[in-house]
């Protein structure tokens, strides 16, 4: 009889906890949707809300710690997707009146390619400065970032291993205007001098200078997918008499091939979104080099048109720079989402981390 009341009084216990979790629920929704209505209509009220929200998550980490956790790392998660899902429709809705007013002009034209004066935003030479520069970078980034991994993963001595791995992974934290800054100063002057440009800024200082920038990427990325090869497949190389060399070149590099092709792309996408270096070191002219091929050349990308023209746009011009990110948007995600579908084979092929 005892057992059953106090089975029953648990029973009671527990709805009512749930109906408290259910009402705390509602107040905590209601007041972050009010936060976010108020902000938009009547942003003085927004604080109110903001504090009934804060303290009714204090009391429920107080009273259901565990329960309010799971509901905190969840809202973050839809919000942050919720942010991504407004800016990419924000990019598309002001870029919009640039499609419809370029047509298929905007990507390619002859002629007169950017005119304030007659509306006209052809961003073809953006993108075509944004294509050498990228190409030039890979060629600089992909051999150099895949010879230090193998070197950091498979040759060096444990010491050696604990000091370039995070001077390499620390590379990445330095500030692009630095690079451009010294890119500017430095590579461009010697260009100039032994070369003989004639302007300040050319494409090839800009390829450098970004694939020295995303040499950190490739070189940590494809570090970790050599070091996440089995060990017993080196082993059994090893085993049959093959050499150090002959190890990492007939098994390693190809089984992680996949990995190192993720890193390289991941670097590539680095060097598309890369701004500061760009607009620093090349003269931004809206035209195209001549020939198309002159890396000596002077041009613009995508990034520093942005850049270097937001600050004083307005109307079809201000939308046209909207058409240049959406470009960027579009090529970044691709590079991005093939770099994902290239890591995932890796996982199912190896079982490794990356």
């Amino acid at each position: 009889m005892s057992n059953t009341l106090q089975r029953g009084d648990q029973s009671e216990i527990d709805e009512g906890d749930d109906r408290r979790e259910s009402l705390l629920r509602l107040v905590a929704g209601a007041s972050l949707g009010g936060s976010l209505l108020t902000f938009l209509v009547a942003p003085w009220l927004t604080v109110f809300f903001v504090i009934a929200f804060l303290a009714v998550v204090g009391y429920g980490w107080l009273a259901y710690q565990e329960r309010t956790a799971k509901g905190l790392m969840f809202l973050a998660t839809v919000s942050t997707a919720l942010v991504l899902v407004l800016i990419i429709a924000f990019l598309f809705i002001r870029s919009l009146p640039a499609f419809g007013h370029m047509g298929l002009d905007i990507l390619y034209t002859d002629g007169d390619f950017w005119s304030r004066a007659n509306d006209r935003y052809s961003l073809y030479p953006a993108i075509w400065g944004t294509g050498l520069t990228t190409i030039l970078a890979t060629i600089v980034a992909a051999p150099l970032g895949i010879a230090s991994a193998i070197f950091i993963s498979e040759i060096a001595p444990p010491w050696a291993h604990e000091i370039v791995k995070p001077a390499v992974e620390t590379l990445a934290g330095i500030p692009s205007i630095v690079y451009g800054f010294i890119g500017f100063t430095i590579i461009n002057g010697y260009m100039m001098d032994n070369f003989g440009l004639s302007s300040i800024g050319s494409i090839v200082v800009v390829g450098v200078v970004v694939g020295l920038m995303a040499l950190p990427t490739v070189a940590s990325v494809a570090e970790d997918a050599i070091a996440s090869v089995p060990d017993h497949m080196k082993d059994g190389a090893v085993a049959i008499g093959a050499t150090e060399w002959q190890t990492i070149k007939t098994v390693t590099i190809p089984a992680s091939f996949s990995g190192v092709s993720a890193a390289v792309l991941l670097g590539v996408g680095r060097a598309v979104g890369e701004t500061m270096a760009a607009t620093v070191i090349l003269g931004n002219i809206m035209e195209l080099p001549e020939p198309l091929y002159n890396v000596f050349g002077n041009t613009v990308t995508l990034t520093s048109l942005i850049a270097s023209q937001y600050g004083n746009s307005h109307g079809l011009h201000r939308e046209a720079l909207f058409a240049a990110g959406v470009i960027l948007f579009i090529t970044v995600m691709a590079l991005s989402v093939t770099a994902q579908i290239i890591e995932a084979r890796v996982k199912r092929n190896l079982g490794g981390d990356l």
